[in-house]
């Protein structure tokens, strides 16, 4: 038996590891050994009564057994042999399937997040676009109306002082169309946001002071309305009252 096992292991070398010799001189296997199919070889046969043994016939039934097993082992390792390779190359196809699946979904995620970042650029971009499009449609507003608030304002004081230029003029009166006069046109298109709020804020302040005098003069001319109306009948009732008298005087 032992010449089968150096046998195995010049012919198949990995049989080195799996038998090897103990400390008692003795073989045991490392792993579970294979189910090896062993073929029926008769046993050699004994001669009957006092008959010679024939050696030669014992040592080729001994060859033919080994020679058996040493087959039957060679078989069984090779077709565990082509198993662990067909798992092997499984096992290899898997992890690169694997692998090139990975890839493929870190490729999509890159795509996706490059598409989310231009969009969100694009959208900022716009907001930009917006907030900047509409500062300007109010600005061009503001300067609009203050330029129409400029010409209103000036065409009724000039329709006022055309009305009353037929009329005397009091030295108040002069003096306001001296002034105005003397006020400089408004020009108001080189004037940046702070100034065309400063600016607006100064002809608002002009506007509540005249509204102020306006309201004042109005409420003078009701009192002085007033005053005709109750001081009128009164002064009749008087001039009346004063020519009874008169004449009751004269008579007497």
């Amino acid at each position: 038996m032992s010449l089968v096992l150096k046998a195995l292991c010049v012919i198949i070398p990995s049989f080195s590891v799996c038998f090897s010799p103990t400390a008692n001189g003795e073989t045991q296997d490392s792993k579970a050994k294979p189910k090896s199919f062993m073929p029926n070889v008769a046993p050699p046969k004994l001669p009957e009564g006092d008959g010679k043994v024939d050696f030669d016939d014992l040592h080729r039934k001994r060859q033919e057994k080994d020679m058996a097993e040493l087959t039957s082992l060679i078989e069984s390792h090779f077709v565990q042999r082509k198993k662990d390779e067909d798992e092997l190359i499984s096992l290899v196809n898997r992890i690169e399937k694997r692998r090139t699946e990975r890839a493929e979904q870190q490729r999509i995620r890159a795509e996706q997040e490059k598409e989310r970042q231009a969009r969100l650029a694009e959208e900022k971009e716009r907001r930009e676009q917006d907030e900047q499009r509409r500062k300007h449609d109010d600005d061009a507003k503001k300067k609009k109306a203050l330029t129409t608030m400029t010409h209103t304002y000036g065409g009724i004081q000039q329709k006022q002082e055309g009305k009353k230029g037929a009329k005397k003029q009091t030295e108040r009166e002069k003096k306001k169309k001296i002034l105005a006069d003397r006020r400089k046109a408004l020009i108001i298109d080189h004037l940046n946001e702070d100034k065309l709020k400063e600016k607006a804020n100064e002809l608002w302040q002009w506007m509540m002071e005249l509204e102020a005098e306006k309201f004042d003069l109005s409420e003078k001319l009701k009192k002085q309305k007033y005053d005709v109306s109750v001081l009128t009948p009164v002064q009749a009732m008087v001039t009346k009252t004063c020519g009874c008298t008169c004449a009751w005087w004269s008579t007497g």
